[in-house]
């Protein structure tokens, strides 16, 4: 069974950092396309960031209201996912869901429906 555990999440002040981190079990971690996504009250799920090893390097993917200011990583040994957010806006404000679908099956990497398993999620909030 797929299991994605969420953590990391708070309270920070604009330009603050946090690092968010998802950790997997119930299968090999390096064959699945892992994610991030994020949601806000009265909002529709978005992705923010994505990761799969393709051709033996990964790809990562960034949503552009996030680009140079998050970074996503993983590291296969210990079946984790990293969610880097530096430069925090208001607007980043938001609960971070991790997802996971096996490589290959991806049309959309950040797109909530090419996804079948999900984490609790972990609140982020931004605001001094």
């Amino acid at each position: 069974e797929v299991q994605l555990v969420e953590s990391g999440g708070g309270l920070v002040q604009p330009g603050g950092s946090l690092r968010l981190s998802c950790a997997a079990s119930g299968f090999t971690f390096s064959t699945y396309a892992m994610s991030w996504f994020r949601q806000a009250p009265g909002k529709e799920r978005e992705g923010v960031a994505a990761i799969e090893t393709i051709g033996g390097g990964p790809a990562t993917y960034l949503a552009g209201s996030v680009k140079g200011r998050f970074t996503i990583s993983q590291d296969n040994a210990k079946n984790t996912m990293y969610l880097q957010m530096d430069s925090l806006k208001p607007e980043d404000t938001a609960m971070y869901y991790c997802a996971a679908e096996p490589t290959g099956r991806l049309l959309n990497p950040l797109s909530p429906a090419s996804y079948n398993s999900w984490g609790q999620g972990t609140q982020v909030t931004v605001s001094s």
